[in-house]
């Protein structure tokens, strides 16, 4: 059974596989594995619905991608939110081009119809890449440290935007930025 949907922002190669690294050393060290089990893969969400039809989305997503170009990104900070789940996450500085690249994405789905998130407002939305999940509360201080340990900041580029079902994590499609849209 889909626990949800979300659409996703995936980096160049050298970046993810940067990240990529960070996911592997936390399961070597049997410090969070989650990521990797559910086949999920190195991404920011720009918006996530328990609910929605991906063929209704698909068109409007292939259509926002060909408009954008590859977004520049540094991840310079580790972070963790406080709730229940333990995860802990790589934080790109927030430039204005995330803010209105997210902004304008959640206003083309908002066009479909499909009703936007509190969490995915513009006002509140907070871009994150997560790197581990479930960390035991007994382990998250280890979890700082090894991943203190990444060359910060880790920068590259976002290209493609996807659109997965999850968990375990499915794609149902993707698109590079900037390619043009066939009439």
């Amino acid at each position: 059974m889909s626990q949800g949907f979300s659409i996703e922002l995936y980096f160049d190669p050298a970046l993810e596989n940067q990240v990529l690294k960070a996911w592997n050393v936390l399961a070597r060290r049997q410090i969070s594995t989650q990521l990797i089990e559910i086949e999920s893969r190195p991404h920011i969400t720009l918006f996530s619905s328990p609910f929605l039809d991906p063929a209704k989305l698909e068109s409007a997503v292939k259509f926002f991608a060909s408009k954008q170009e590859p977004l520049a990104l540094s991840f310079s900070s580790i972070g963790t939110f406080p709730n229940e789940k333990n995860v802990l996450f790589l934080a790109p500085a927030p430039t204005m081009a995330l803010l209105q690249f997210q902004a304008q994405l959640c206003e083309a789905v908002k066009k479909e119809g499909i009703e936007i998130g509190e969490e995915f407002r513009a006002d509140a939305w907070i871009p994150y890449c997560a790197v581990a999940q479930e960390v035991p509360k007994t382990r998250m201080a280890e979890a700082f440290c090894v991943l203190r340990e990444l060359k910060m900041p880790v920068s590259g580029y976002a290209m493609d935007i996807g659109l997965v079902e999850f968990s375990p994590v499915r794609e149902h499609f993707s698109f590079g930025l900037g390619n043009s849209v066939e009439a």
